[in-house]
Order: C-alpha cells, then sequence, then structure tokens
C-alpha cells in the first residue's frame, strides 16, 4: 500500500512539474523553471522511496535529494524578489 501511495504522491509531482514547464515555456520566467525542476526532484525522490525496500525518509540520500529541491524553490523566490527591476 506504501508503494502504491509513494507512486500517486510521485505523479503528482510529475504533473505539477509539467505544468511549471509549460507556464516557463510561455513566459521565460525563472521563477516557473526553479518550481519544475523542483518538482521533477521530488518525482524522483518519491519514486526512489517507492521502489527501494528498506529507505524512509530520513534516509540520507533521498533526504538530500529532497532537500536540495526545496533549496532550489528557495532560490527561485528570492531571485524573483530581489531581480524586480
Amino acid at each position: 500500500m506504501t508503494s502504491f501511495l509513494m507512486g500517486t504522491v510521485a505523479m503528482g509531482c510529475a504533473i505539477a512539474g509539467l505544468f511549471f514547464l509549460r507556464f516557463w515555456k510561455e513566459t521565460k520566467d525563472r521563477l516557473f523553471l526553479s518550481f519544475t525542476l523542483a518538482f521533477f526532484m521530488l518525482t524522483i525522490n518519491r519514486t526512489l522511496l517507492g521502489f527501494t525496500p528498506y529507505a524512509n525518509e530520513t534516509t540520507p540520500d533521498l533526504y538530500l535529494l529532497r532537500l536540495s529541491a526545496f533549496l532550489i524553490i528557495l532560490f527561485g523566490i528570492l531571485d524573483k524578489n530581489l531581480h524586480k527591476g
């Protein structure tokens, strides 16, 4: 059951990434690109959590992947707000 739920969360992240990719292609706004990259990284994270037998949320490699996705989102937001000009 856990693998199924991880798969549905991964699918949701992939769909969100595809939406942000479409918005980035239309506007070329770097904020959308950072959200696209982050959601695809979260997709990989959830997929690996679903397929790795003894992995959990605190596995260091998967935790660092998730952390870097959130840092990319933070960088995108800061970049957008600091370079409004």
